[in-house]
């Protein structure tokens, strides 16, 4: 009998879902049935013993992917993994940490969370959580996760030791609601010149971007790039919004459609607060559905131009649909197109398999090193609503500037030094002895990346390390990433004395997208030959 209500309910949950969408029920309700019987003779009578539930869940997983490559499936634990960084906060103590020589290092406390306001410092180090051991036992950042986490309201109790401080010192903290901020980095490029980075659309998203714009206005950016380069999108009502900042009132930004989908259009508005200033937009092979809407809006209009490599190709529109067990089906009901009319989705018509390889291939077919690379059927060519000029579609966003990717630094020795975390272990051991000297003589970040350098003694200690960590150092691979492992070195500096905004004004000084947009926008004849075709 307990077989029987197991298959009930996932008869009931695909009625719902069917209801839902309002598809004949009745013809599904065979299929249903079909299932349901030999669910119960599998679950009856096969050899072995089996776990129903992951049998359904990857009947579910296969029938899905079938269908395309994004309607998938999501348990009950991977959709509030899914949210929480959308949503905008998760509740905990709010620190960024670090696991260290199996230590617990605070990097910095979130401004405003509950371990800022109780006075846990950047460098400490968590010894005990809830009186329980947790140092030197292996810990995992999952295993962090599940003990600093908590309901809003509920207390933790954490013993701290602080450098120079001989005891250690015992804190309680209450768990509250801790923001995730989606805007990265803002901050001026010169007089004129704004720079934002958004690294996903969530719920914070527009108030982040309005109160970074309202800062950069005040300090005098008539021009602005908005970098989206690797933001995997996000919600659609934020994307509509960013993009409504850029435009005049009552142009189209994007339209969806379906077989079982009417058209549906979505307009500006007239309440943008960037409508006249030139605006770059920074794109890459990482950016992917709202961040393409914004994109293809902006271009399409001639509103602006786009730097960069041609974006992802992800124009698919998911709807959630909730499983009475609060898992999830993200199921693909209609597709993106810009204003122009160009679909944003790039062709699955092969399979998963062939879909998951679209980045390697085009790494193997030279197209982020060369825009020559990429071939353009007639077929594929559109023309903007303004200008009239030539634009393409076929999958993603193609840039008005291609940027080649850079690879000219990469050595072995360069990435073992990120991926195996040497550098920013070293970094963060750095910056702990040296903080206070560093804060004394680099107040602003200003005054950092003019006059900090690595130099050839800290080179040095860095190679020293590494080698103690097993990384033996290879000569002509450090003579060919030298000058890009001092940059990375400076901006994790950087990250650890202060932020990311502060990290991304050191690592972008070998942006070449970035650098790009800035001589378009410092040359105008740049920009608008872009504009005119």
């Amino acid at each position: 009998m307990r077989g029987y209500k197991g298959v009930i309910f996932v008869i009931t949950g695909i009625l719902m879902w069917v209801s839902a969408i309002g598809v004949n029920a009745q013809v599904l309700s065979d299929e249903s049935l079909k299932f349901s019987q030999v669910l119960n003779w599998v679950d009856r009578y096969y050899v072995d013993s089996i776990n129903k539930s992951d049998l359904v869940e990857n009947a579910i997983i296969d029938m899905l992917r079938s269908l395309d490559p994004h309607s998938t499936y999501m348990s009950k634990d991977e959709v509030k993994e899914m949210t929480e960084p959308l949503q905008g906060n998760f509740e905990g103590i709010g620190i960024s940490f670090n696991i260290l020589n199996d230590t617990i290092f605070v990097i910095n406390p979130i401004p405003g969370g509950p371990s800022e306001k109780v006075g846990i410092k950047a460098g400490d180090r968590i010894v005990f959580i809830d009186g329980e051991n947790v140092g030197g036992i292996g810990i995992k950042n999952s295993d962090v996760f599940a003990k600093l986490r908590g309901d809003k309201g509920t207390k933790v109790n954490v013993s701290i030791h602080r450098r120079l401080v001989d005891e250690l010192l015992d804190f309680t903290i209450t768990r509250d609601k801790i923001p995730i901020f989606s805007l990265d980095a803002s901050y001026m490029i010169n007089d004129d010149i704004g720079y934002i980075k958004i690294n996903r659309f969530a719920i914070t998203t527009m108030s982040e971007f309005d109160d970074a714009l309202a800062d950069l206005t005040k300090k005098g950016a008539r021009d602005l790039i908005l970098d989206l380069s690797g933001n995997g999108g996000g919600y659609l009502d934020v994307a509509i919004k960013l993009a409504d900042q850029f435009l005049e009132d009552s142009k189209m930004i994007v339209y969806t459609k379906g077989e079982k989908h009417p058209q549906r259009k979505y307009m500006s508005s007239s309440r943008g607060e960037f409508e006249k200033g030139r605006v770059v937009v920074l794109i890459d092979e990482g950016s992917a559905s709202a961040s393409e809407i914004v994109a293809g809006a902006i271009q399409d209009w001639d509103r602006g131009i786009i730097v960069g490599r041609r974006s992802f190709g992800k124009g698919l529109v998911q709807n959630p649909m909730l499983l009475f067990d609060s898992s999830m089906v993200r199921l693909t009901i209609a597709r993106y197109y810009t204003p122009s009319g160009r679909l944003i989705q790039k062709p699955y018509d092969e399979g998963f398999e062939a879909y998951s390889k679209d980045l390697l291939n085009r790494i193997n077919n030279g197209e982020l090193s060369s825009a020559d690379s990429i071939l353009f059927p007639e077929s594929m060519k559109y023309q903007t609503l303004v200008s009239r000029r030539t634009v393409y579609g076929g999958g993603g966003i193609m840039p008005d500037y291609f940027v080649p990717i850079d690879t000219s630094y990469l050595s072995d020795y360069y990435r073992k030094l990120i991926s195996r975390g040497i550098m920013n272990t070293f970094i963060l051991n750095y910056v702990d002895n040296n903080r206070k000297k560093l804060h004394n003589k680099y107040e602003q970040i200003g005054s950092f990346i003019a006059n900090f350098e690595i130099t050839d003694d800290l080179m040095s200690d860095l190679t020293e390390f590494a080698d103690k960590e097993g990384l033996a150092l290879v000569k002509d691979d450090l003579a060919l990433s030298e000058e890009n492992i001092k940059l990375v070195m400076k901006s994790y500096i950087a990250r650890d004395l202060w932020n990311t905004n502060e990290f991304y004004q050191v690592i972008n000084k070998n942006n070449h997208s970035l650098l790009k947009a800035i001589e378009v926008l410092e040359k105008n004849e740049l920009y608008q030959a872009a504009l005119q075709n």
